[in-house]
C-alpha cells in the first residue's frame, strides 16, 4: 500500500537540499538515509534520500542525483510516497493511517448516525475527517480528542462529539434537477 509521507517545499540553499512538509508520524524511518521514496507525479522519482536534518523546526533533505538549487526547485510540490505493508500499524495506539479510517461509520456519543469517513484531509493546523453525510452532504470534523473521543477499528466505528453548531454547517447534497 502506498502512503503519502511528505510534500517537497522550497529549495534550501544552493546544494540541492529541499524543505519537506512531513506527513508521517515516523519521519526517522521514512526519511532515513538510503530510503527510496516514490513520487507523485511519478516522473519525478523515485528519489533516494542521501541525508536529512532538522533546521529551524523544518525537515531538510538531500536526494541522490540532486546537486543544485535548480534540481531542488524542479521537485517543488512533489508528493513523497512510501510503500507500506497494509497490515503495518503505527507504533502509537492513538495514531492511524488514512486507509484504516476511510470507510468507517461515524456516530455521535448519543448514537446519531453522522455518515461515513470518506477522506482524511491533512491541514497545516490539524487533520480533518471528511464525512459523507446520509443526506449526501459533507461534514468536516477536526480529528482532535475533544471532538473524536474514540476510534474503534474492530467495530469499524468513529465516535464523535462535535461542538455545538458544527452539524448545522454541513452542507446537504444539491437537489437533482427536476425533469420536464
Amino acid at each position: 500500500m502506498r502512503l503519502v509521507v511528505g510534500r517537497i517545499g522550497k529549495a534550501h540553499g544552493v546544494k540541492g537540499e529541499v524543505t519537506v512538509e512531513v506527513r508521517t508520524d515516523d519521519p526517522d524511518l521514512r526519511f532515513a538515509a538510503g530510503a527510496e521514496l516514490l513520487t507523485e507525479p511519478a516522473a519525478r522519482g523515485p528519489l533516494t534520500v542521501s541525508r536529512g536534518r532538522v533546521q529551524g523546526g523544518r525537515l531538510v533533505l538531500s536526494f541522490e542525483g540532486v546537486h543544485d538549487r535548480n534540481g531542488a526547485e524542479a521537485l517543488r510540490n512533489t508528493m513523497l510516497v512510501a510503500e507500506v505493508d497494509p497490515d503495518e500499524l503505527p507504533d502509537d495506539p492513538d495514531e492511524y493511517y488514512d486507509h484504516q479510517l476511510e470507510g468507517l461509520a461515524v456516530r455521535t456519543v448519543q448514537g446519531e448516525e453522522l455518515g461515513v469517513v470518506e477522506q482524511m484531509i491533512h491541514g497545516p493546523a490539524q487533520d480533518l475527517f471528511s464525512i459523507r453525510r446520509p443526506d449526501g452532504g459533507e461534514l468536516l470534523l477536526p480529528f482532535i480528542e475533544e471532538f473524536v473521543p474514540e476510534v474503534d477499528l474492530e467495530r469499524g466505528l468513529v465516535i464523535a462529539d462535535p461542538p455545538e453548531g458544527l452539524l448545522e454547517l454541513s452542507e446537504p447534497a444539491p437537489a437533482a434537477p427536476e425533469e420536464d
